[in-house]
């Protein structure tokens, strides 16, 4: 099998081609596949004919994103579509990742996420992203949508930024209000590497690890792990002032990949993972 990465530089694409190491590869990053440019797009998929195209590729700067939405709508609405058209000429399924921020967060935190709720994204992130996956919908017939959350692994991310701060600073603040699941790049590429390989029915899937918590609990426990005796300050959202707002309840059920027999491990055990490997 001959797979195309896209974003092949990102953090979770590290992974996806860790998972598909003994398949033909074929990666990709801006410089040598514009997405958003559909002929470029055609062509290239013409000339190298893969069997698979996992879509990495993606605009995450979710403040950013309110400042740059022309930017952030080619990345992840229009490249999608482009991929998405080209998939469905060519007869290849197609990967694509997505987000909790297609959702408005606002249910109660009893409750999860299904992957048939009412979707109502409130930031030009959520609202893009949800174009993107609209766009594989209308335009292509083979194709995994994978809604993840709160995502960590090698790269920037949280967990990096929390135990920098936690070895400079005496306290740090961390908001206790926003709700879901960190999940860990290694387990959600064995998944997109497992549905693929077990032909799993065609669809939208919700993968994150096992478990909820707080971004304040969090950090409580990376510090508890990393043994820093910083003091973690709990805030809420509202006092945390950034230019998007974040959902207040990010857990997504994980009900329909579970009924295809793949399960991911809890966020506890991928965050002891992460820090065993990456920190």
């Amino acid at each position: 099998m001959k797979v195309l990465i896209t974003g092949a530089n990102g953090m979770l694409a590290k992974e996806v081609k860790n998972e598909f190491k003994n398949y033909e590869l074929i990666c990709t990053d801006v410089d040598e596949l514009d997405i958003t440019d559909l002929e470029a797009v055609q062509a290239f998929v013409k000339k190298v004919k893969p069997d698979l195209i996992i879509n990495c590729a993606a605009y995450t700067a979710v403040d950013k994103a309110e400042d740059e939405k022309e930017l952030a709508e080619k990345v992840n609405s229009i490249g999608p579509k482009n991929l998405a058209i080209t998939s469905k000429e060519n007869d290849i399924t197609l990967v694509h990742i997505s987000t909790d921020y297609v959702f408005g967060g606002n249910k109660p935190l009893n409750e999860e996420y299904k992957e048939d709720d009412e979707k109502a994204p409130n930031t030009v992130y959520g609202i893009t992203k949800l174009e993107g996956e609209s766009e594989i919908q209308k335009n292509c017939n083979k194709y995994y949508i994978f809604r993840t959350a709160w995502l960590f692994g090698d790269g920037k991310n949280f967990i990096r930024t929390m135990i920098k701060l936690g070895t400079e600073k005496e306290e740090v603040n961390v908001v206790s209000d926003q709700h879901g699941s960190p999940t860990y790049t290694v387990d959600l590429a064995k998944v997109i590497f497992e549905a693929v390989t077990k032909q799993i029915p065609y669809g939208i899937y919700n993968v994150t690890n096992e478990g909820y918590t707080t971004w304040y609990e969090f950090t409580k426990k990376i510090f508890e792990l990393k043994n820093i005796t910083c003091k973690v300050n709990s805030v809420t959202s509202e006092e945390f002032a950034s230019k998007a707002k974040r959902p207040k309840n990010s857990k997504l059920s994980k009900e329909k990949i579970l009924a295809q027999g793949i399960s991911l491990p809890s966020y506890e055990d991928a965050l002891k993972r992460y820090l065993e490997k990456e920190v």
